[in-house]
């Protein structure tokens, strides 16, 4: 059984929410906090599976909260869970950046929290999140192009020498067979820059993996550069504007008939599914309406497919942190129809290494790079103007 701490300085959503959790068996709400004080004594002397998050509370936020865990290096997977996380995305962004791992629209009363829909959304949060193996425990034996060790380090969630990584009292999780990453069919001195582009997927820890790399791309980038992130409509615009803050190249959450130029980045739009056609000659952003796939909307699986009749000459696939297998399939199938190159992100340097683990497992990964290298290695293998 996982054990839960809930922090909400509402004692009737505190109710309804420790209701909700546990109607799952698997899960308990071990204590309960009134505000981030409180939440951070408990947290500096005992250690949890998961911990639902508010972010406006009295005496000490949220987001406060979330950074005296950074400060003191107290590793904790956390969910937010507030009305903020429907408007406020920057918000929610600062929370992600600052280490949550998720998060979730809480309704604004209670008789909404009932209705069903939170509450399964909330349990598969929990369930997904309290199931992650610790990189740390599991590291990937694929071939690893490995940056600077210190550096990579500062990118996993942080963990103070003093207290375990895993939570006490959390079962081990069995090992999983991995298989190695076959040579990569692109030699550098194979290189022929023709008409490219790089399809990039990531899911959970993706907003702040995606600040280690996007702005590390240059504006001469010889290709564009077509992102799906795993979030409902509303943040992904806002992602986009705080990512074409920091970089060199322009940022944008993809619009209906975007032509891809190069040095360009295009974020799928919460909610829709983005493919990459052509329309006389150029290739152009189209949305699709299709359900959920792999539980996700918008799905890295329609992204790479629709790439499957396309003429480029090299497509370069990047998938980064995140949880389930959004992707593989999508990989699979292009790789079948065309010559593909796939970097997927190092185990120790995700925030979730289930996306990532997926492709390597399918035996569909070139390269697995450190996070603080895959800027250089989709450079290398593009190139610049």
């Amino acid at each position: 059984m996982k054990n839960i701490l809930l922090v909400d300085d509402s004692a009737l959503m505190r109710r309804v929410l420790c209701d909700i959790i546990e109607t799952d068996k698997r899960f308990r709400v071990q204590d309960r906090a009134v505000n981030g004080l409180d939440a951070l004594s408990l947290l500096s002397r005992k250690t949890y599976d998961a911990v639902v998050l508010d972010v406006n509370m009295p005496q000490m936020n949220g987001l406060e909260l979330l950074k005296e865990l950074q400060k003191r290096k107290i590793s904790a997977k956390i969910i937010m869970a507030s009305t903020d996380t429907a408007d406020g995305a920057k918000i929610t962004l600062d929370a992600l950046e600052l280490g949550a791992l998720d998060f979730i629209h809480k309704p604004t009363n209670s008789l909404e929290c009932r209705n069903g829909v939170f509450g399964e959304e909330l349990l598969r949060i929990l369930a997904a999140v309290t199931e992650l193996e610790s990189p740390q425990t599991a590291p990937s034996p694929v071939r690893r192009m490995v940056g600077t060790a210190g550096a990579a380090s500062q990118l996993v969630r942080p963990v103070s020498p003093a207290r375990p990584t895993a939570a006490a009292g959390q079962l081990p999780l069995p090992e999983r067979p991995e298989k190695r990453v076959p040579p990569s069919p692109f030699g550098k001195a194979a290189y022929d820059p023709g008409n490219q582009i790089v399809a990039l997927a990531s899911s959970t820890g993706g907003p702040k993996a995606l600040q280690a790399v996007i702005p590390k791309l240059p504006a001469n980038l010889k290709a564009p550069v077509v992102v799906v992130q795993h979030m409902p409509p509303g943040f992904t615009a806002s992602l986009s504007e705080r990512l074409n803050s920091l970089s060199e190249l322009n940022v944008k959450e993809a619009a209906e008939g975007d032509v891809l130029l190069p040095g360009n980045v295009y974020i799928a739009m919460g909610g829709k599914h983005l493919n990459v056609v052509n329309m006389g000659g150029r290739y152009t952003i189209h949305y699709s309406d299709e359900p959920a796939r792999e539980g996700v909307k918008p799905c890295a699986n329609y992204m790479y497919e629709s790439l499957m009749d396309s003429k480029f000459d090299r497509i370069l696939c990047v998938v980064l942190t995140g949880m389930g297998a959004d992707g593989t399939q999508g990989i699979q199938n292009l790789k079948a129809k065309k010559k593909i190159h796939v970097i997927v992100q190092e185990a120790t340097t995700c925030a979730v290494y289930g996306m990532p683990k997926s492709v390597v497992n399918a035996g569909l990964a070139d390269q697995a790079v450190q996070l603080e290298q895959i800027a250089q290695e989709i450079i290398t293998n593009v190139g610049v103007k």
